[in-house]
Formats: C-alpha cells, structure tokens, sequence
C-alpha cells in the first residue's frame, strides 16, 4: 500500500484509515452526530481524544456509549476571560472532568497548568512526553553542504535555525532584534528561519529594518526538518509559551545544541548547560550573548549536541511513547471488558 491513499473524505496512512468529518465549529449543528456516528461504525474498545472539538464530542460519545475515553493535552491554555476561547475552554474542563477516563499531559509543567487552570483529577490525569522516530533525524554524510547550497547559505557559515509555525508566542522576533549583535560577534553568522505562518511577514519587515535581512533565510514551510537540521550548526527556540516543543526533541535527536527560553515544559528536555543553554524568555540580549558564544566554540557545541542526542534517545523515542500509551489503553480497555 502507498504511504496514502484517499477516496472521497476517507483516507489510508500507513494502513491506519484517517476519516474527515467535515466539523468546521464546535457548535455545528451535527458535528456530535457525526462524531457519534462514526464511533457507532467502528465499534472501537477505547476512544482517545486530541484537541478542543474531538476532546468534547468525542469524549461525551464514547462516555454515552460506555466506551473508555482518554484525551491528550497539548497546550498551556490561557485563554483572555471574557472570550469565546474562554468560553469554548471552560466547557472542555468541564468534559474532562466529567467523563474522560484518562487525561495524558505532554508535560509535567502541562499536568500541573490543567489541574490547577481546569480543575482536573490529580488521579486520571498524568505525564507522557512526546516522542519522535529518531532514524529520521539522522542524516546521510553531504546532507548539510547541499541543503546549504539549496537554499543559498554560504557553506562555511555559522548557522542558526528555529523551525516554527510563525507566529508571535514563537518570540523570533526577539532573535530577530538581537541578530545585529550575533553579527558583531560572529561576523559570518546566519539564521535560518523555517516554518509559515501569518507573523512571517512582519518578521521579515523586522529584519529589514534591523537591517540583517540579507543574513536571515525564510525557507517557508518544509517536510524535511531532518535534512535542515543536518545543515544547521546550532538550534534556537526563542518561544514566549510552550507546552513541549517536540521541535526541541528533533534537534537533540540530530546532535545539535539548543538554545531556548526556559518555559512550560523546555526545561523538562534541555539539560541546561548540559545538552544546551535556556535563557529567559523576552530577552533578546540573554539570547544572543549565548547563541553567540556557542556558535565562536564549536567543540562546546559539539559536545552539548552529542549529549542532547544521548537525551533524545533515553527520553523522547517514538517507541518509548507508544509503550506508554498501549500500556495505558490496556489497562483501561481491561478495566470495562465484560
């Protein structure tokens, strides 16, 4: 079978069948028929939920139906009091601690935020760090010379790279702002800024008026994080929230240094000043004295890669997360058999 295959709304991903139901909001008028409909077809023996509108209709169907329901959350939720955000929130806390069996926080910082924010059980509510296939974060020799000469960066450069969907909490700007003062102290540095989204067109204007828009690369959106990353020389995550950026993950899985804001759940991968460097978050001069002083000592950098690839293995293999979910689905598929 190909990696896809698609007819009409139903699709095939690696012989695991992806169904679109067309729920465009969550109070569409059939989106719970849909869902519950879809559940009455496939006759599942667990339900887990991922996001806002699967983690309130599909955990209310599958409670209906006596099926076990288990939700993920994946983000620090802080929505503005008065909003609808808050609103569609409120109505999600109130879900999970009605019906959901299991709620699975990807970090400790995220367990701790819902239990406080949504008011969760300590007891049906713990941790599993996302995980990654790590074969794909390592690249054949040659890999980083020819993603350089694609995208046009001088092949001799330092490079520095955040992949990110673009937008203001992901804090480039503020990578952005310093870069003047990387340049001074690394003269021949570069950043490479991969990733869309609709902040991209005011970072580039930043740029320009820092006027470092020749030295930053937007390469857009990629599906080949694995080869960007073998090109690059030291990673910066320079977010204003995170609930567990699996970007961080990739990059310690390639062997490279990290430099990152200490928030949410980062300092629960970055072994600071072991696997890379956190630094506060907004601080763009913070940020820049420390991307610099790893790009002037590659050795340093080197050896914090070597180790972030020691953690990416013993902490966030793709393999150690689904043992810990089919542990979990068993034990709570088993708990309502007949």
């Amino acid at each position: 079978m190909n990696e896809q295959s698609r007819t009409n709304d139903r699709a095939v991903w690696f012989d695991i069948p992806v169904v679109d139901l067309g729920i465009a909001r969550l109070r569409q008028h059939d989106g719970y028929r849909r869902v519950a409909r879809l559940i009455d077809e496939v006759s599942p023996h667990l339900v887990h939920t991922q996001l806002e509108f699967s983690n309130v209709l599909g955990i209310i169907a599958a409670h209906r139906r006596g099926i076990p329901a288990v939700s993920t959350l994946h983000t620090l939720d802080r929505p503005q009091t008065g909003s609808r955000d808050a609103r569609r929130f409120r109505l999600m806390a109130w879900v999970l601690r009605r019906y959901a069996d299991r709620v699975i926080a990807v970090s400790e910082s995220a367990r701790i935020h819902h239990l406080a924010v949504a008011g969760l059980d300590p007891g049906r509510v713990i941790t599993v760090h996302n995980g990654i296939d790590l074969g794909d974060f390592t690249a054949a020799p040659g890999t980083g010379a020819a993603v350089r000469k694609e995208l046009g960066i001088p092949a001799a450069a330092p490079l520095l790279t955040t992949v990110a969907v673009l937008r203001e909490p992901k804090g480039l700007q503020h990578m952005i702002t310093g870069m003047p003062a990387v340049i001074d102290q690394v003269p021949d540095a570069r950043y490479l800024v991969v990733g869309d989204g609709d902040h991209r067109p005011l970072l580039e204007q930043l740029a320009a008026a820092v006027g470092v828009a020749e030295r930053i690369f937007f390469a857009g959106a990629r599906r080949d994080v694995g080869r960007i990353l073998a090109a690059t020389d030291v990673f910066v995550l320079p977010s204003l929230t995170e609930a567990l950026p699996t970007v961080l993950a990739e990059a310690m899985a390639a062997s490279l240094p990290v430099v990152a804001t200490s928030v949410g759940g980062t300092p629960e991968m970055v072994e600071d000043g072991h696997s890379g460097y956190l630094v506060p978050p907004g601080d763009p001069a913070a940020l820049t004295a420390t991307v610099s002083r790893l790009l002037a000592n590659p050795l340093q950098a080197a050896a914090m890669g070597r180790a972030g690839r020691r953690v990416a293995e013993a902490r966030f293999d793709l393999r150690r997360q689904a043992a810990e979910l089919v542990e979990e689905y068993r034990f709570l598929a088993g708990r309502t058999a007949p």
